[in-house]
Parts: structure tokens; C-alpha cells; sequence
């Protein structure tokens, strides 16, 4: 493989789409391998150790919110997840289990390779950053460079997508944050305050506060939220 070029996996039981999406991400310049259930999706991650894992929830052998607790447990990797149902169930949960994002079926090929490059630009930009390596507030405590955070000295395993709404929030300690600016500065998104961005977003803070203490980020109704260790 070339230098510099980046790997997707792409995980998806239905041949044809499973197909369309290798294609088009292939025509972006991504290298792509395809793995169609459960099982095989982790062997591929482990093998191949993608740059982004685009993932169906509904998989044969186990499903696609198994997938993502095993291969985040491993090691953290931006997960796109997949979802047949309209409601909010699959989002909340896949986010919940450490998707970074979500595309509810039926969806174009535009906007998936969209949200591959914002998710990507979000951990190429989190890995040049070298301000503020060490952030301390109060007893939370953030390694920037080693992305480990722990709060009164107990660690705290964090998706990389948490950890990136963390360290935005750690560097604007007690500024209120909108949903609109977090999805813009944290996800790169084009498209902003929709609504199903917006229940990413308090998905997300759900997570946070459930890791590191309902404390921590104080919710300002109908504008955003902030951070409040160390305060």
C-alpha cells in the first residue's frame, strides 16, 4: 500500500451496497477491504488495523454494535455506523457502544464519503495538535498526546470522538459551547443543527457524564453546554 493513503474497512451483509460503498470509497483514493457479518469484521480489523470502519448494524453471526465494543476495546478507530430504522434506537445505542457517527438507510454515496473525510480530518487534526499536551483542571487530568484522561485519579476509557468533545471543552473551560459549534469544530460537519446532530451531540455528553461524573459539563437549556471541572 501506498504511503499516506488510508484504509477502510467497510462491513456490510448485503453484497450489492456493501459493493457500491467499496467502489465509491476506492474512486476517493481509499484502500477498502469489505467484510460481510459479525465475526469476520473483527478478524479484519485486527489483520488490518483500518483507519475508519464503516459499519451495519445488522450483521449475520453477531451484530454491528458487538463489532464496535470488540474492536474499541482493542484499540480506539473512527466507527461510521449503519442503520436500516428510522428511529432513534440504533443511533443512541452504537453511540453509546463508541460510534463516532451515524447514517440512517437509505443514504447517498455523497454524503458517506462526506462524513468519512470529516471523521478522518477530525483524528488528523487531533493527532497534529501539540498545544496543550497535558490539560489539568481541577481532578481531571488529559494527556493530549497519549490520549489518556482520568478524573481523581481513576482512568477512564474514552471513544475517540469523546475524547475530542473533552479536550474541546478542556481548552474552553466554562465557555458555553452550542450544539451547532460542537458539531462544527468537533465532527467537521457541513451541515449544521439538524436534528439528528444535535442527538449525537447529547449522546455523546450522556457518555461523558456517565465516565467521568455527572458534574462535569453543566447543560445551559435551549443553548449548549460547558465544562465545569475545575471550577
Amino acid at each position: 500500500m501506498e504511503p499516506g493513503v488510508r484504509r477502510v474497512l467497510v462491513v456490510e451483509d448485503d453484497a450489492t451496497i456493501a459493493a457500491s460503498i467499496a467502489a465509491r470509497l476506492r474512486a476517493e483514493g481509499f484502500t477498502v477491504e469489505v467484510a460481510h457479518d459479525g465475526p469476520a469484521a473483527v478478524e479484519a480489523d485486527a489483520t488490518s488495523e483500518p483507519d475508519l470502519v464503516v459499519l451495519d448494524v445488522m450483521l449475520p453471526g453477531f451484530d454491528g454494535l458487538e463489532v464496535c465494543r470488540r474492536i474499541q476495546g482493542r484499540r480506539p478507530v473512527p466507527v461510521l455506523m449503519l442503520t436500516a430504522r428510522a428511529d432513534e434506537t440504533d443511533m443512541l445505542v452504537g453511540l453509546g457502544v463508541g460510534a463516532d457517527d451515524y447514517l440512517t438507510k437509505p443514504f447517498s454515496m455523497r454524503v458517506l464519503t462526506a462524513r468519512v473525510h470529516a471523521l478522518l480530518r477530525r483524528v488528523e487534526r487531533s493527532s497534529r495538535s501539540d498545544s496543550h499536551a497535558r490539560i489539568v483542571l481541577g481532578d481531571l487530568e488529559i494527556d493530549v498526546d497519549e490520549r489518556r484522561v482520568a478524573r481523581a485519579g481513576v482512568a477512564a476509557q474514552l471513544t475517540p470522538i469523546e475524547f475530542d468533545l473533552l479536550v474541546h471543552f478542556a481548552r474552553r473551560p466554562r465557555v458555553v459551547q452550542p450544539r451547532e459549534r460542537l458539531l462544527s469544530e468537533v465532527w467537521d460537519w457541513d451541515v449544521h443543527g439538524t436534528s439528528a446532530g444535535t442527538r449525537a451531540v447529547d449522546s455523546h455528553i450522556k457518555a461523558l457524564r456517565r465516565k467521568l461524573g455527572a458534574d462535569l459539563i453543566r447543560t445551559v437549556h435551549g443553548v449548549g453546554y460547558a465544562l465545569e471541572a475545575g471550577s
